[in-house]
């Protein structure tokens, strides 16, 4: 029979049949956890989802929480819960395991839970915050970037011309 094997997920797709190793669900992506796994979770969801409107969904190997734009993700793994949170800054605390520049105006910090009690402040206080930051950031006005050297151009060529004949003389 003909067909060929998925170079994502190395599944075998006959020819003909639809495919889509792409499209995931939460259950999907928390259905083998363990038990402490699935308490911080459920947990972790609950306290997120009470913060306001929102929008919850798997996407690939990752559960995401946005508003206008995602603030905080969870990736599952087999022995913690890996949890990225965007904030304006980096999270100084054994708490968290990195820390990474995601963009001009987020930092990317991200933690490891193992248990439901994990799931407390100062996390949730992390994630209210990174929920509240987008009404921050939104906020801020947008002003015309200046160019890397302010000058105008006519400026700029009377001083080249001004340095050329100072190296004449």
């Amino acid at each position: 029979m003909a067909g060929h094997q998925c170079y994502h997920c190395k599944q075998w797709v006959d020819e003909g049949e639809a495919h889509d190793c792409w499209t995931t669900t939460e259950s999907a992506l928390t259905r083998d956890l363990s038990d402490d796994l699935q308490e911080a979770w459920e947990r972790l969801r609950d306290t997120a989802a009470a913060f306001g409107e929102q929008r919850i969904y798997a996407s690939h190997k990752s559960i995401m929480f946005s508003r206008k734009s995602c603030y905080f993700f969870v990736r599952p793994k087999r022995a913690f819960l890996e949890v990225c949170v965007f904030l304006g800054h980096g999270l100084k605390s054994p708490l968290v395991r990195r820390v990474d520049r995601a963009s001009k105006s987020k930092v990317a910090n991200i933690i490891h839970l193992r248990h439901r009690d994990e799931v407390e402040p100062p996390i949730t206080e992390w994630l209210q915050a990174a929920y509240a930051l987008q009404d921050v950031v939104s906020a801020k006005p947008t002003a015309l970037r200046p160019a890397s050297n302010a000058r105008p151009r006519a400026v700029k060529k009377k001083a080249k011309s001004a340095a050329k004949t100072k190296k004449k003389r």
